[in-house]
């Protein structure tokens, strides 16, 4: 962050811890408990909202003097729908498989109220270098808790991480024993993300005690 002013660098760092957008916002988090069942899932669908929002801000922030009032919102929307439908060509191309396990919620990054409240609440009022910041900075806020929840879910869902079995092989009966790991059905369907992320929040507020709410 050296080639940053202070200021700036605080854009990409506060979403990572103090100002995150799913653990402190409480927003996006549909996708927290839909796709990250499995690591590589999380990590695609992160990597992508990185693209979406990088490159969406930028664009917002060139064209916001452009932009009638009225119609923001729908400029707004076409800005990510065009990225969105970028991202899901891509995965088809070179990421089928996977293309179809994350299916219908890459459409759903057009509505993701992370991108679209920066897009409002940033990129129309600031220069295109803080608002690729910006977005940068929220979407690595995102995708950090997606691949903690992920990692999480298919460790202990499943013994494996992108696949490769590291709590040992799949169970096996052997006689009156058995050998391996046992999935755990539980951390594979969508409450167990819940959980996880409130572990996350806990340790979150625990760690900063100034983000706990007033009663």
């Amino acid at each position: 962050m050296a080639l940053l002013s202070k200021k700036d660098a605080n854009l990409i760092l506060d979403p990572l811890a103090d100002n995150n957008p799913i653990t402190i916002q409480v927003l996006g988090i549909c996708s927290a408990l839909a796709i990250t069942a499995e690591l590589k899932a999380s990590l695609v669908m992160s990597i992508s909202v990185i693209f979406v929002m990088g490159v969406g801000n930028v664009v917002i922030s060139l064209l916001r003097n452009l932009i009638p009032s009225k119609i923001r919102i729908i400029a707004q929307l076409i800005v990510v729908a065009t990225l969105v439908i970028v991202v899901d060509q891509v995965l088809k191309a070179f990421q089928y498989e996977l293309s179809k396990t994350l299916s219908v919620f890459v459409g759903l990054i057009i509505t993701n109220c992370i991108i679209m409240g920066r897009f409002e609440a940033f990129a129309l009022g600031n220069g295109v270098w803080r608002s690729f910041l910006d977005g940068i900075g929220n979407a690595l806020g995102y995708g950090v808790i997606l691949i903690i929840v992920g990692f999480f879910r298919e460790l202990l869902g499943a013994g494996t991480l992108f696949g490769i079995p590291v709590l040992g092989d799949p169970i096996a009966k052997t006689g009156l024993y058995s050998i391996g790991y046992e999935n755990n059905g539980f951390m594979i369907i969508p409450p167990a993300a819940l959980i996880v992320v409130g572990v996350i929040i806990w340790v979150q507020r625990s760690r900063n005690r100034a983000l706990i709410e007033e009663a």
